[in-house]
């Protein structure tokens, strides 16, 4: 089904037409849960990986013993999955069974991969793969077609601590044997970087710079018209300027760190390329809800993928605009 947002509750170039200077395309991404096959636009779905091709894997020395086994995490979401999806029985509480609660207790972390040392490659766990024919606005190098995202589920990488993202681009016609049994890491740092199989529902949507980034005369102009006394009232960094959820380009969000500049080693400016977002929308980002999902705004249907990125909020992937084999940048906002 596809995703349709909806007009923006007030037309903030009408009010401030300056803003058009400061107007671009993002593609929100809509995932939902489904079953991807491997030729498809996904989020943590099987990848169009050539069978003759090795298998990305982290090389960079951390800790990588300790943390969630991943078949733990996919067996306590489908657990849970099913608990709550059945209707109660008389004499029996809705939720999981003594049974089910029995096997959630006994998924715990710990030392889970004894065997592995600091320095061991392990493999790393794809995140989303994205089609140039299915995803308006994305473009690759070269003559590729086929966007691979992978990262290593640790917070070990780099100064920031982070997990470690990566990215493979390729031309689909050179893939003929599809590789079916894709590898995995044993254990994740966090259940949370493990993300639930998802199909894509691309859009495109004009939105509008982060406010902060805009020019003093206009920010000046925005403050006169919010209506600070309302917290319902229409926002503009909420509803008029960048859209929540997954998506491909557009601007950066910056709600935490507030603006940075964003530049590659080589002194070039770096593009947006996807932003990981731990909810498709929240309640002061409602006005996205897309019109197909109005009946599930508050439900849980805000978290399809079960990524949960920091405390909750977006990973943002920054490429070189020079040259994209050069190291991508990650920033938590």
């Amino acid at each position: 089904m596809p995703r349709t947002t909806p007009e923006r509750p007030v037309d903030i170039e009408g009010v401030i037409p300056e803003l058009s200077e400061y107007r671009g395309l993002g593609t929100r991404l809509h995932p939902r849960p489904g079953e991807p096959r491997p030729d498809q636009s996904s989020v943590g779905g099987p990848l169009l990986w050539p069978a003759d091709e090795p298998w990305p894997m982290c090389t960079e020395p951390h800790k990588r013993r300790f943390g969630e086994r991943i078949a733990d995490v996919r067996l306590r979401r489908r657990i849970l999955a099913e608990a709550w999806s059945r209707r109660p029985e008389p004499g029996r509480p809705e939720g999981p069974t003594d049974e089910e609660f029995e096997t959630l207790r006994s998924l715990r972390r710990g030392r889970h991969a004894p065997w592995l040392a600091d320095t061991d490659p392990i493999p790393l766990l794809p995140v989303a793969q994205l089609r140039t024919s299915e995803v308006p606005g994305l473009t690759l190098p070269d003559d590729a077609d086929l966007l691979q995202v992978f990262w290593c589920p640790f917070n070990a990488h780099g100064e920031d601590r982070n997990i470690a993202v990566h990215l493979r681009w390729r031309n689909t016609t050179a893939v003929s044997d599809v590789l079916t049994e894709q590898p995995e890491p044993e254990v994740v740092g966090r259940a949370e970087y493990v993300p639930d199989p998802c199909l894509l529902h691309p859009e495109q949507v004009g939105e509008h710079q982060w406010g902060d980034l805009l020019p003093y005369s206009i920010r000046e102009r925005l403050d006169e018209w919010e209506d600070w006394e309302d917290e319902d009232a229409v926002s503009y960094q909420s509803d008029l300027s960048i859209p929540p959820g997954w998506k491909v380009g557009g601007f950066a969000p910056w709600p935490l760190t507030g603006p940075q500049d964003v530049v590659c080693r080589c002194g070039q400016r770096m593009d947006l390329l996807l932003a990981v977002d731990s909810r498709e929308w929240d309640r002061g980002t409602r006005s996205w809800v897309p019109v197909e999902d109005r009946h599930l705004a508050d439900t849980e249907a805000n978290t399809p993928t079960q990524v949960v990125v920091g405390r909750g909020g977006r990973l943002l992937i920054f490429v070189c605009a020079a040259d994209w084999s050069h190291p991508n940048r990650v920033l938590v906002q």
